[in-house]
């Protein structure tokens, strides 16, 4: 019969329609059980992961790439703090999920909808290093345009023979449960080596 076959017909249409649509849906919907997660990363100054800067010297500026991505599902409000350590001073720990003790010495506030991402180019430079010994201090970090006093000490590393640095940068989001910014679990850390800049 006619009717049965127009049954038929729209019946085959709309599964036709959701097909076609699924992968569309897919970018708007977001399904219960997916992974929520966000990322953060830092290139070298070309955009890569293998021109990070490493041999730094007094007074050059260098330049790197920070990046943040949402996959939390909804809207999320990102610090991004930077921190100077040596070799002994604290990471953060991921098994107990907590920031390193450092303090913060720089940071970047970021608001991202589900799914985007941000990337910005940070510089940073050293002045005011000193040699005493066997260790290396380094006065100043320059941060973008901000001048920061570290006076950070790092003493003689024999097994790779230099005075080691990093540059830390940890992630933090906003707790809508809590009311407040925590620890997001996730950092990067570039290694720098001063040792050029300590010799007199």
């Amino acid at each position: 019969r006619l009717e049965d076959y127009k049954i038929l017909f729209i019946i085959a249409s709309l599964i036709g329609t959701l097909l076609f649509a699924s992968p569309s849906l897919a970018l708007v919907i977001h399904l219960p059980g997916e992974e929520a997660f966000s990322e953060i990363w830092v290139l070298g100054s070309n955009r890569t992961t293998e021109d990070y800067p490493f041999n730094v010297k007094t007074g050059e500026v260098y330049k790197i790439f920070i990046g943040v991505a949402n996959h939390m599902g909804s809207s999320s409000y990102y610090i991004i703090k930077a921190k100077f350590r040596n070799q002994t001073d604290s990471l953060p720990d991921s098994t107990v999920g907590a920031p390193s003790s450092l303090s913060e010495l720089y940071k970047y506030h970021v608001i991202l909808q589900n799914g985007e991402e941000w990337e910005t180019q940070l510089t940073f430079s050293f002045s005011n290093i000193s040699k005493v010994e066997n260790r290396c201090v380094v006065g100043t970090l320059k941060i973008n345009d901000v001048t920061l006093i570290v006076n950070k000490p790092a003493s003689w590393n024999i097994n790779y023979t230099g005075y080691y640095y990093q540059l830390l940068f940890e992630l933090w989001i906003y707790n809508a449960e809590t009311e407040a910014v925590q620890f997001h679990d996730r950092y990067c850390t570039i290694r720098l080596n001063m040792t050029l800049s300590s010799i007199s």
